[in-house]
């Protein structure tokens, strides 16, 4: 599409939304830049329009805007790191350093391409960083969140733990928030974790409504919402969030958080009396892992099963 009618599109649904440009900008780019761009007379990098969009709730996909080399390269670079990410998050102990090792070239060539003010992928290396951890070993969880937090402050510098429904987010922060979560989850913090998720579920039932689910990173909390239910023995409300996830990975064909998903139905239904219903789950999970090649999520639903059922699995 052209320029002029990119722009239009975004001041429309701006407006629609009732946005200020400074709104809608803050800690993405200049307001300068967003009405040069409603304006038709400037075309800020990609990365800057998709987060745009997608505060706006509209699919980047739907409004194409021409890459130049440079642009194509940064967003291979940020598929590389995000790539790292999930390789170091799912490696054997012994394969963490050399992928760590690798991750950080990889930030240090994409800082050496992006732009001086390319907030977005100085924000995605700052995630990144905190996945990976120092090189004797992870963070604690203080400084985990501590440096979650600046790297979602570097694009909503106004962001709080305790009013994320009052904010506006592209999928990069999206990810960012889950993450601070699962820290506090991981730390024992569980009714901290599960504040923090159900704002984040009541704010995604609000928002995206354009994007797939499965993009919007949905699933992904839900799977994460209904895990911490469970642990809080909101057995019911676990089974209400995790049938929704598992509805959404089927829809959608998106099939990662599915194991999780069946195992925590399979858990909850057992402990509300239905041994018949978890034992049928618990097979569903197991073989759904091992389809996906999760190893790890089909030694764990081995090891759920048999602790709650004294179920064995088929080998």
């Amino acid at each position: 599409m052209q320029e002029m009618f990119l722009g239009e599109a975004i001041r429309r649904r701006r407006l629609e939304l009732g946005l200020t440009q400074e709104e809608l900008c803050e800690g993405i780019c200049q307001p300068i830049t967003v009405s040069r761009l409603e304006n038709g007379r400037q075309t800020p990098s990609r990365n800057t329009i998709n987060a745009l969009l997608e505060r706006l709730d509209m699919p980047a996909d739907r409004y194409h805007a021409l890459l130049s080399k440079n642009e194509m390269e940064v967003d291979a670079l940020q598929r590389e790191v995000t790539s790292y990410n999930v390789r170091f998050q799912n490696a054997p102990e012994a394969s963490k350093g050399e992928i760590r090792r690798e991750a950080l070239a990889c930030h240090e060539k994409l800082l050496s391409v992006a732009d001086p003010d390319d907030t977005l992928s100085r924000q995605l290396i700052a995630r990144s960083r905190v996945i990976l951890g120092r090189e004797d070993g992870l963070y604690s969880f203080q400084e985990e969140v501590s440096l979650l937090l600046e790297a979602i402050r570097m694009t909503s510098p106004h962001f709080a733990l305790d009013s994320i429904g009052s904010g506006l987010y592209t999928m990069a922060e999206i990810k960012i928030i889950n993450q601070i979560a699962v820290a506090y989850s991981v730390a024992g913090e569980h009714i901290e974790a599960l504040t923090i998720w159900n704002q984040l579920y009541k704010w995604m039932n609000s928002h995206f409504h354009n994007f797939p689910p499965t993009r919007a990173h949905l699933n992904m909390i839900l799977f994460n919402y209904a895990r911490e239910l469970s642990i809080l023995g909101q057995r019911e409300k676990a089974i209400e969030i995790a049938l929704e996830g598992k509805r959404l990975c089927l829809n959608y064909g998106h099939y990662y958080t599915l194991p999780g998903l069946l195992s925590i139905l399979a858990k909850n239904y057992h402990l509300t009396g239905n041994d018949e219903k978890s034992r049928a789950l618990y097979l569903q999970s197991y073989f759904t892992a091992l389809a996906i090649e999760d190893q790890a999520g089909a030694d764990s639903v081995r090891e759920d099963a048999w602790t709650y059922l004294s179920m064995e699995m088929p080998d």
